[in-house]
């Protein structure tokens, strides 16, 4: 140095080696900052793993290993006991067993027979299988997937957008400060007053550098969102996840969202001489040429007792009411209570109670007669899926209101309500109908959640605040939705909202720590200590500093992965 005694001694070491440090010290912090970003894309990276490179298609009477690229709609694709499923497809050959964990989180395997569909990325376990590809590339499940959580995870919610506004504010302020410390020191510094000057502006502009600011929550979406696909909750952007943690009121609707979506035919009540397998083989024959929804009830009893079914002549569906036709001669019809008034089928007082007690018991009562007789009662029920009372307790448990939305009749809607303890019912609500009555909620001060599956639900889900789709919906309905809960299962809802307030409550403390950091750091180095300790921050410790706040709120975001679920009840 030439000229030493034109710089204080605090500043005569801060050249160019003080430069490299500097500039080593934040290369040190992205790296380290890159480094636990890639840890945030684990989520991502497993289900990459699951997408196979070739598939074994059959073609010609001939078995070819093609690329996964080169498989198109309607090839036949054979998979062994232990291989990964390529596409999506429908079982048209073999009995297997399914691991679709992967996907779903679930832990047993799913039994699979012709008819049923498979998902690319699942585990064949047991049986070899033969399957129809019905959706290829990017079409398929597993690619849905990675590309709505790689969409979530690059989203910001509000909150994020709130940290975009201050740092817009809080720049043109770093470097009023930084200029201001300048003059300051140039004006009422010793001397050299130049180097003060200079020093203390570096340093204010280092320490303030507003990395932490601007990492304080992508990371934590990106760590967040990832978790939530693990436990099979595909939440689509970042709105949604912090929405869904101020949410009031969960709307559930009932078919195919509180029960299965399937009905069964789960009782049957006889008179005269008359078996029950006698009157299901009736039944299931007449429904064998219906398109009703309760028809694959019987059909699926029927099969589950491998009875041959009989020919029907004269078949006739009525609207509203059933189906009549005739077998070996005799008319018979199979159909509700208005039918039975219609072609005057006496229903006794015992019958009538049956009747209603099944009603009781959310089930509908179908009724068989022939030769103007009733011989056979039937009890068809739309079965309750397993988990929903528990996922329902948990959810009250939270302190949420709980409305059940149905377009069925008020009875079965009653009784379904009163077996998994929801209190408030609206029954006999039009497709139209459900988003005026979200609206409505929406109106009283209500944040709703929308929990559906069908087409119908889709504008309903649109409108709530949080729209969510049972994983085992319509297309248009998870399209419709902000978040898909892959498992079907409504313990995903209360798994949303747990992830969702853990992750606001992360980003909020991102963004508390990255305050405290430059509110804290920005005086110092300004110099406000000086007068009582005579040194200056030096550039080094700002820049080290700097990059620690980057390397303490990515720390604090990857906190997240650790993150585990509550107990289901």
């Amino acid at each position: 140095m030439l000229f030493p005694g034109l710089v204080p001694e605090i500043a005569r070491h801060v050249y160019f080696e003080a430069s490299v440090i500097i500039i080593g010290m934040v290369n040190l912090g992205q790296a380290l900052e890159q480094r636990a970003r890639g840890k945030t894309s684990q989520a991502i990276r497993r289900l990459l793993d699951l997408q196979q490179k070739t598939a074994r298609v059959v073609r010609d009477e001939e078995t070819l290993d093609v690329p996964i690229a080169e498989v198109v709609i309607g090839d036949l694709v054979r998979v062994r006991p232990g291989e990964q499923i390529a596409v999506d497809g429908e079982v048209i050959e073999g009995q297997t067993n399914i691991d679709e964990s992967m996907l779903t989180g679930e832990p047993l395997p799913v039994a699979k027979n012709p008819g049923d569909e498979v998902s690319a990325g699942t585990m064949n376990k047991t049986g070899t299988i033969l399957f129809r590809a019905t959706r290829v590339g990017s079409g398929t499940a597993l690619a849905r997937i990675i590309r709505m959580v790689r969409q979530a995870q690059n989203s910001k919610p509000p909150i994020g957008r709130m940290a975009d506004t201050i740092a817009a504010v809080f720049v043109p302020a770093v470097m009023l400060i930084a200029v201001i410390s300048a003059v300051c020191w140039f004006v009422f510094g010793p001397e050299p007053r130049v180097v003060y000057a200079i020093v203390t502006a570096v340093t204010v502009l280092i320490i303030a550098c507003p990395c932490a600011l601007g990492l304080a929550t992508p990371m934590s979406v990106m760590v967040g969102i990832g978790k939530a696909a693990e436990a099979g909750v595909l939440i689509r952007n970042g709105e949604a996840l912090q929405t869904a943690s101020s949410l009031t009121t969960i709307v559930l609707d009932k078919t195919g969202t509180i029960t299965a979506g399937r009905s069964e035919v789960t009782e049957i009540v006889t008179f005269g001489e008359q078996t029950s397998s006698g009157a299901l083989l009736l039944a299931a024959s007449l429904e064998a040429n219906s398109e009703h929804p309760l028809a694959q009830a019987f059909l699926d009893a029927a099969e589950a007792q491998e009875l041959t079914l009989m020919p029907v002549e004269a078949f006739m569906a009525i609207e509203g009411q059933g189906v009549l036709g005739e077998i070996d001669d005799n008319l018979l019809l199979l159909g509700n209570e208005t039918m039975m008034r219609e072609a005057e089928i006496k229903l006794d007082e015992e019958v009538l109670e049956i009747g209603e007690h099944m009603g009781e018991k959310a089930s509908t009562a179908i009724y068989l007669a022939a030769r103007g007789s009733l011989i056979a009662m039937f009890s068809v029920t739309d079965p309750i899926r397993p988990e929903s009372v528990t996922a329902i307790q948990r959810l009250q448990a939270s302190g949420l209101k709980i409305v059940m939305l149905t377009g069925d009749n008020a009875q079965t809607a009653a009784a379904v309500a009163r077996q998994v303890g929801i209190n408030e019912i609206r029954a006999g609500v039009l497709p139209e109908g459900k988003k005026e009555q979200i609206a409505e909620l929406q109106q009283i001060g209500e944040r709703v959640g929308m929990v559906g599956d069908g087409i119908n639900d889709a504008p309903a889900l649109a409108l709530a605040n949080v729209g969510f789709a049972i994983g085992s919906g319509t297309d248009v309905a998870i399209e419709s939705a902000d978040i898909t809960l892959i498992r079907s299962s409504l313990h995903g809802v209360a798994d949303a909202m747990d992830i969702s307030n853990a992750t606001m409550r992360n980003i909020r403390q991102n963004l508390f720590g990255a305050f405290i950091y430059n509110i804290a750091g920005i005086p110092i180095a300004a110099g406000v200590l000086y007068p009582l300790t005579g040194m200056l921050l030096n550039p080094i410790i700002a820049g080290t500093a700097m990059a620690f706040s980057s390397v303490t709120v990515v720390s604090n975001a990857n906190r997240l992965r650790f993150f585990r679920f509550r107990e289901q009840l």
